[in-house]
């Protein structure tokens, strides 16, 4: 009996999830079957999980019409889902992912776009090519993730002639810090005091990426940055360089 069991039930199918309204989201793949998640419930508290979602997901939807998915029989085996919590399904272009179909206005030199309730700022050419904080017209800082002395600092580089709004730059933080507590909830600096705007923030500095948890007092310069950063790094600190300057 059981062997027919497993021989009736429905085949395991592979998916794709995006995150609603996130146009850097790679997307996770997932196999669903019976065995492993007996409710659509237990799938969404998975999805909620694996996508460091920033709030539970509560709604699939179908990317292209945003069509809702109801039950776990509606998934089809090779296709690509958005998982929302109980806002509106957000119409971007998640499969062609580094090519989003790009709604809403620039500004005079064509730096913000919008995308579905996004902002994101596309780095100039001269900004890609220099890698470095003293790149012509942008500036960099390093970012550690709070609570982490495995991985060494990432790189933030950003225009200095664009404003970047706070939650915006929150969202890429948390794109590429991929923090396990989640979303990027707020920035510290070292001696752990916040930065509550970009405006504070000093070129060539470093800072903490911090989730929900409280920010973790450790030793992230002295033991994650190789000794001839140092040097380059106090001389920026010297210097002064700070946003917009």
């Amino acid at each position: 009996m059981s062997s027919l069991g497993l021989a009736l039930a429905p085949p395991a199918k592979n998916v794709v999830v995006y995150r609603n309204g996130d146009p850097f989201c790679p997307g996770r793949k997932f196999v669903v079957s019976q065995r492993r998640f007996l409710t659509f419930e237990a799938f969404l508290n998975e999805v909620t999980k694996s996508i460091q979602a920033p709030l539970a997901v509560r709604n699939l939807y179908t990317p292209r019409h945003g069509h809702r998915v109801a039950e776990l029989g509606d998934l089809q085996d090779g296709c690509q889902y958005v998982a929302a919590g109980f806002e509106k399904f957000k119409k971007l272009n998640y499969l062609n992912r580094g090519r989003k179909e790009l709604r809403g206005t620039g500004n005079s030199k064509g730096l913000q776009v919008s995308t579905g309730g996004w902002l994101f700022f596309p780095t100039s050419h001269r900004c890609r090519s220099a890698g470095s904080s003293r790149a012509p017209g942008c500036f960099s800082c390093s970012v550690f993730r709070n609570g982490d002395l495995l991985s060494p600092p990432f790189p933030l580089l950003l225009p200095k002639s664009t404003p970047l709004p706070w939650d915006v730059l929150l969202a890429t933080l948390t794109e590429k810090a991929a923090l396990r507590s989640g979303a990027v909830n707020k920035l510290c600096r070292l001696d752990g005091t916040r930065v509550s705007g970009g405006e504070e923030l000093v070129n060539g500095h470093y800072y903490v990426a911090v989730g929900n948890e409280e920010y973790k007092e450790l030793p992230y310069f002295e033991l994650l940055v190789p000794q001839d950063s140092v040097c380059r790094t106090l001389w920026y600190v010297n210097c002064g360089s700070a946003v917009g300057g």
